[in-house]
């Protein structure tokens, strides 16, 4: 091992962590005028693209597991944007739709990515190539967990 891999400059998962964490943070005060939490956001962001799903479906899509996924969604349901109903034909699916609470709340989220556009400020070009390197990343992290699991 080299001498100065450890080093906070060498590491790749140092500055992902920094920006994952600081656009997190970035969110918040539009996410708190809509009462939501970044990890429900992106849950109903999933439910204004789906509109209906299993929580298996969510959390392979998310990957989420089911004991995050189970409390965010009671917490979406009480707030009236989601229902969850046990399947009528296997009462081990719980079945999710979005609401027209859910749906109405969308029209108040679409700023939001705009907005973040701006704080980001980087170009179509540059955005399409980050998400495609972080998506490569992510693609081979899951592939090496699944080869580790064999």
């Amino acid at each position: 091992m080299k001498e100065d891999s450890l080093k906070l400059k060498n590491q790749l998962c140092f500055p992902i962590y920094l920006c994952s964490k600081e656009i997190i943070r970035k969110y918040t005060p539009w996410l708190d005028e809509l009462d939501l939490t970044y990890t429900q956001y992106i849950v109903m962001m999933y439910f204004w693209e789906k509109e209906k799903s299993t929580v298996k479906d969510i959390g392979k899509a998310l990957l989420l597991d089911s004991s995050t996924l189970t409390p965010l969604l009671k917490k979406l349901e009480n707030k009236g944007y989601i229902s969850r109903i046990r399947s009528t034909t296997d009462e081990r699916k719980l079945e999710v739709s979005i609401t027209i609470e859910g749906k109405k709340l969308k029209e108040k989220a679409k700023h939001i990515p705009e907005k973040m556009g701006k704080c980001i400020n980087l170009s179509e070009k540059e955005i399409n190539d980050l998400y495609t390197l972080i998506l490569k990343v992510l693609m081979n992290v899951e592939r090496n967990d699944n080869n580790e699991s064999n």
